[in-house]
């Protein structure tokens, strides 16, 4: 991994609260999917967090930029990041367990480490990333439970379809370096993403969904909807953007192995919920990829080793 993509503290610290903002989108839709259609739900999660990011640029004396270069590359990433992973990924947990689904849909790094290395110039696949990649999926797949890979060949067009969004999410953090040297900062390519999101997918919601012949929302489920769009959305594409920036892609999509550990820890802390040893195993391998993909420990491990062995050498032909 060149140095460029190293990530300090702070880059670390993004990247896990990253992960808990996306580990909460799971609550929030699940409080509103009991009163409203996935399309209409993802409709007002960006619309909402369009109209949030607008007003929060005008509040910075930021402004969008108007030219037909950035625009197309806005409505790219909206097709990449949201309008093609969210239909897949809908449409696949139709047909499959949202288990089997969580742990298609941690394949996402080893794609971005695959695509990076076809795509780019500075994240070339090295084999501390790839054992790293396949160390934290099978820390994804025993912390989710690898009984739901009992259904794994069954309903094989909607895990290709989970496996599709993965791979479109891979794409999309490649496709979203172009922000950075366009000069485009972290909050206006958020909410230039979200805006072109919003208009590729309203009008997709409306024509399958008709939300106008539904019933309007409770409290709770407007509350679950303002918490996905501005919290789980706006705020996670400004970090989002910010990763990647400073970051680069590969190290941007390890947030799917970090969401199952939030998901699990806030569960134990605010639930009351009890971690299980799978829990810990997972976490730790998890932990152990994570390190595999910086390389910083390893080779400060392999420092210190070759000063040991240097040393007893040193003091034997002294003998």
């Amino acid at each position: 991994m060149g140095t460029q993509n190293l990530m300090g503290a702070s880059q670390w610290g993004q990247l896990l609260t990253l992960s808990l903002l996306w580990g909460g989108s799971f609550f929030f839709i699940g409080v509103a999917v009991k009163e409203l259609p996935p399309l209409t739900i993802v409709m007002l999660r960006l619309g909402l967090a369009a109209i949030a990011l607008l007003v929060l640029l005008r509040i910075m004396g930021l402004a969008l930029p108007r030219g037909r270069q950035a625009w197309l590359a806005f409505f790219g990433m909206g097709l990449l990041n949201n309008l093609i992973p969210f239909s897949l990924i809908v449409w696949g947990q139709t047909h499959i367990a949202s288990s089997l689904a969580a742990i298609l849909n941690a394949t996402t790094p080893l794609f971005a480490v695959l695509v990076a290395h076809r795509l780019t110039l500075d994240e070339k696949i090295t084999s501390n990333k790839l054992a790293g990649v396949v160390l934290g999926f099978i820390g994804v797949a025993i912390m989710i439970g690898t009984d739901a890979l009992a259904g794994l060949g069954e309903q094989l067009a909607a895990q290709l379809a989970i496996l599709g969004a993965a791979l479109s999410y891979a794409l999309a953090g490649i496709f979203g370096r172009r922000f950075k040297t366009m000069g485009i900062a972290p909050l206006p390519s958020a909410t230039g993403q979200v805006c072109a999101s919003s208009l590729l997918l309203t009008p997709l919601a409306l024509l399958l969904d008709s939300p106008w012949t539904l019933e309007l929302p409770s409290l709770p489920v407007w509350a679950a909807l303002l918490g996905i769009a501005l919290l789980s959305t706006a705020l996670a594409y400004v970090l989002f953007f910010r990763i990647l920036s400073s970051s680069g892609a590969t190290n941007l999509m390890l947030v799917t192995f970090l969401i199952p550990i939030s998901a699990i820890v806030l569960g134990a802390l605010m639930l009351g919920e009890r971690l299980q040893t799978k829990h810990l195993l997972g976490m730790a391998l998890i932990a152990l990829g994570l390190a595999a993909i910086d390389g910083r420990l390893f080779k400060r491990l392999a420092r210190a080793k070759k000063k040991t062995t240097d040393r007893e050498s040193f003091l034997g032909k002294d003998i």
